[in-house]
C-alpha cells in the first residue's frame, strides 16, 4: 500500500453493528477466523502492483499462476484470511458497473484483462478453507494529479467538480453527497455480485497532510456545512455518514458479510486528548484524517478494526506495547474484534531500526498480544514478505503461534 510505503519516513524519525451470530457461523462454516482460531490474515496489495500481479501486462495464466501461488502460500504459512486489495484508485478488479478495469493488471487503465480476478480470488480462496476480504479505498481516485491520464469515461472525468486535486494526487471529495452514494454503489457492485467475506477499507480516508497545502473543499463546506461551525468537525460527519451508512447498507444486504477497517494506529495522542494513546506520534487519525475511529467501535458501526501498529516494541513516539492495550481497552465490551496490523514490510529494511533486523521482533509482538483477549488476531503486511519470509522472521512466527492450520483451528 502506498501510504504504508511513505509512512516508513514517520516511523524512522518518531466495526456499529455487532458481527453476530452469523457472520461468525459464516465464518466458522468456510473453516476461516472464527473465534475458535482467530485472524492469521495477509493484506495482499494491488496498487503500484505491490504483491500482484508482479508487473502489469502479463499474461492472464501467469497473473493467474502467481496469485494461485500467494494463496498456497498462505495455507504453507497457516494463515487463513487474505484481504485482496480491488479498488485501489478508484478501479475495479473486476468487471465493474461503475469503474474502470485496473491499470495493474494490463497496463492501460480500463483494458479488459480477459478474466475476473476478484471472481477467482473468491474462488479458490475458498475451495484452500480460506477467508477472501474485498479491500477497498473508498476515496482516492488516482497517485498523480493529472485527470486527462484517467481513461475518459471515467466518472472523474465526467464529474470533475467531484475531484480534489492535492499532494500530487487525485481525490474524490468526502464532503458531497454524490461523492457518499458514488463510491458507496462502486464498491456493494461487488459487494452483491461475489461471494466475498466482509468488505475491508484501509487507513485513507481524508489524505494524509502534505507540508504547505491545503485539501480544498471550502465551496463544499460552504455548500453542505451549514450545521457546523468548524470543518474539521464537519469533515469528520462526513466519513462518519460514510461508514454508518456503508454498515446500514452492508447488514440489509448480506448481513452475513462482516465490516473491518484498518486504520493509522493513533486515533489522538494523549497530550491533545486524555482519552488518546501514550503516543508523541505527528499524525492522529481523528485530527488529521478526520477519521473518528475510536467512535466507530464504540458506537459498533463496524465488525472488526486492525489498527496499523507499525512500529517495534520500544519505539518512543508510538510503542507497541502501548498502543495495543490502549485498542484492547477501545475494544473491550463492544463485541467489535480488534486484530493488529503488524509490519511485516519493515524486517530486514535498510531503513529501519536494529530492532526490525531481528528476527524475533514479530513473534515477540503476537506474544504479547496473547496476554490481551480483545485482541482476536492479526494481519500481516503484506503478501510478498509472507512469501519471502526475510531474516527467517514468518517462520519464526508460524512456529512459535501457528503450529495447527490456520483454518480448521
Amino acid at each position: 500500500m502506498v501510504g504504508r510505503i511513505t509512512r516508513r519516513a514517520f516511523s524512522a524519525v518518531a466495526v456499529g453493528a455487532l458481527s453476530g451470530t452469523l457472520a461468525a457461523s459464516a465464518a466458522s462454516a468456510r473453516g476461516g477466523p472464527g473465534r475458535k482460531t482467530g485472524m492469521r490474515g495477509v493484506w495482499l496489495a494491488t496498487v503500484a502492483n505491490i504483491d500482484w500481479p508482479s508487473m502489469p501486462g502479463l499474461d492472464r495464466e501467469i497473473q493467474q499462476r502467481q496469485l494461485l501461488t500467494h494463496l498456497d502460500t498462505v495455507v504453507e504459512r497457516r494463515l487463513n484470511t487474505v484481504v485482496f486489495q480491488v479498488r485501489s484508485t478508484a478501479d475495479a478488479m473486476w468487471p465493474s458497473r461503475f469503474e474502470p478495469w485496473a491499470e495493474y493488471l494490463t497496463g492501460e487503465q480500463g483494458k479488459d484483462p480477459g478474466w475476473d480476478p476478484l471472481g477467482f480470488a473468491v474462488s479458490e480462496a475458498h475451495a484452500r478453507g480460506l477467508e477472501l476480504h474485498a479491500w477497498f479505498n473508498p476515496y482516492r481516485v488516482a497517485n498523480h494529479d493529472d485527470p486527462s491520464r484517467l481513461v475518459a469515461d471515467h466518472p472523474a472525468r465526467r464529474h470533475p467538480e467531484w475531484v480534489v486535486p492535492y499532494g500530487g494526487k487525485l481525490y474524490y471529495n468526502p464532503g458531497l453527497p454524490e461523492v457518499r452514494r458514488f463510491v458507496q454503489d462502486a464498491m456493494f457492485d461487488a459487494v452483491e455480485r461475489y461471494d466475498i467475506d466482509a468488505v475491508h477499507w484501509d487507513d485513507y480516508f481524508y489524505p494524509y497532510p502534505v507540508a504547505g497545502e491545503e485539501f480544498d473543499d471550502a465551496a463544499a463546506y460552504e455548500e453542505h456545512g451549514g450545521d457546523f461551525d468548524d470543518r474539521g468537525d464537519w469533515r469528520r460527519h462526513n466519513i462518519d455518514l460514510l461508514v454508518r451508512e456503508s454498515s446500514w447498507r452492508l447488514k440489509a444486504t448480506k448481513p452475513q458479510v462482516r465490516f473491518g477497517i484498518s486504520p493509522f494506529a493513533i486515533w489522538r495522542n494523549k497530550a491533545t486528548d486524555p482519552a488518546g494513546s501514550d503516543t508523541t506520534a505527528g499524525v492522529q487519525t481523528y485530527d488529521d484524517l478526520y477519521a473518528d475511529t475510536r467512535s466507530w467501535v464504540r458506537r459498533r458501526w463496524i465488525d472488526y478494526i486492525v489498527p496499523q501498529v507499525y512500529w517495534h516494541m520500544g519505539f518512543e513516539p508510538a510503542d507497541y506495547t502501548k498502543l495495543v492495550p490502549w485498542w484492547s481497552q477501545v475494544a473491550k465490551g463492544t463485541g467489535v474484534d480488534l486484530y493488529i496490523g503488524e509490519a511485516l514490510y519493515k524486517v530486514a529494511d535498510p531503513a529501519q531500526p536494529k530492532e526490525w533486523h531481528d528476527p524475533d521482533e514479530l513473534s515477540r509482538h503476537l506474544t504479547f498480544c496473547r496476554d490481551f483477549p480483545q485482541v482476536r488476531g492479526n494481519i500481516f503486511f503484506s503478501a510478498k514478505g509472507v512469501a519471502s519470509n526475510p531474516i527467517g522472521a514468518m517462520a519464526k512466527v508460524v512456529e512459535d503461534h501457528y503450529q495447527r492450520p490456520g483454518p480448521r483451528g
